[in-house]
């Protein structure tokens, strides 16, 4: 069985609920503000430790209470923080989010996650059948020298391009498995795409994407569920429909509950429908690092059906 590796983000989420979302340049009163652990890389870490994969977080935090309590809390995950650094030079990342009617609007400031860098990476102890994780708030450099030393290890590279933003074809040169929503995927393709949709329209999108014949792509549809390309397979797997609390960080714990998988050796179809029926658990929570759903937990909700 191997290891998940995360290279990623770390950050405090501070955040506001109200009855809606302000328009702009509008005040609207709030009801309370909450503290939660988050970042994408440490909630796909605690999504990937409470599924039972030994994990590992390799990124920064600054000198500060945010850092402290952030700590704390990941190790109280079980997992692994050798490769953790603290650093005097900025604060710790810290994201502004705002939930209204289920939905959320978000606002990061990096801090340090902004400092991780190919030193940070170089040095991880990767191998064969290790899952490399990493997503977009840290710098692509780093990530990019992380899945050159996961794939010289024959580890699998897992690349979640959130927040979106273009990369080159040769970082998606190095990606095994590109797990990412519709927006991210039109973003990322050139093309207009809607939750209205049909499966023929996202898989044209993807091949477009598609950096050869053996990378695989996760395009997330939410509530839908999601479609996968493996190859020249297409394939659906359906969603579950809950009532949600909270979907910050159901992104990310779609993408920690498939790295767990693939580092147990699961088959494609059968991790995509555990990980669809973990960020089912997390979106009836508030808050994101706190919300991951355990494996039992999970296994629950897939014996249910």
């Amino acid at each position: 069985m191997g290891r998940v590796f995360v290279a990623g983000s770390i950050n405090m989420d501070v955040v506001a609920t109200a009855d809606r979302h302000p328009k702009v340049g509008e005040t609207v009163a709030g009801r309370q503000v909450l503290y939660f652990p988050g970042g994408k890389g440490a909630n796909q870490a605690v999504a990937a430790a409470r599924l039972g994969a030994g994990t590992t977080l390799i990124g920064r935090l600054g000198k500060d209470s945010f850092g402290a309590e952030l700590k704390a809390f990941l190790r109280d995950q079980g997992i692994d923080l050798g490769y953790l650094q603290e650093s005097a030079e900025a604060h710790t990342g810290t994201a502004i989010i705002t939930v209204a009617e289920t939905d959320n609007t978000i606002v990061v400031i990096p801090g340090t996650n902004a400092l991780v860098g190919a030193d940070d990476v170089n040095v991880v102890p990767l191998v064969q059948g290790d899952v490399a994780v990493s997503q977009f708030e840290i710098p692509l450099p780093a990530i990019a020298a992380f899945f050159r030393r996961a794939r010289a290890a024959e580890a699998t590279t897992l690349l979640n391009p959130a927040p979106a933003q273009r990369f080159s074809r040769e970082l998606l040169a190095l990606v095994d498995v590109l797990v990412l929503n519709e927006t991210e995927l039109g973003l990322l393709a050139s093309v207009e795409l809607s939750e209205d949709d049909d499966a023929v329209r996202i898989v044209d999108a993807a091949r477009q994407l598609q950096a050869n014949q053996d990378q695989t792509l996760c395009v997330t549809l939410g509530k839908r569920g999601v479609l996968a390309l493996a190859g020249h397979e297409e394939f659906f797997v359906p969603g579950r429909v809950v009532k949600a609390v909270d979907t910050t960080g159901a992104g990310d714990c779609f993408v920690g509950a498939l790295a767990a998988q693939f580092a147990r050796g699961a088959a494609l179809r059968d991790a995509l429908a555990f990980a669809n029926a973990a960020a089912s658990i997390s979106v009836q929570r508030m808050g994101a690092g706190p919300s991951m759903p355990t494996a039992a937990e999970v296994a629950a909700v897939v014996k249910a059906g």
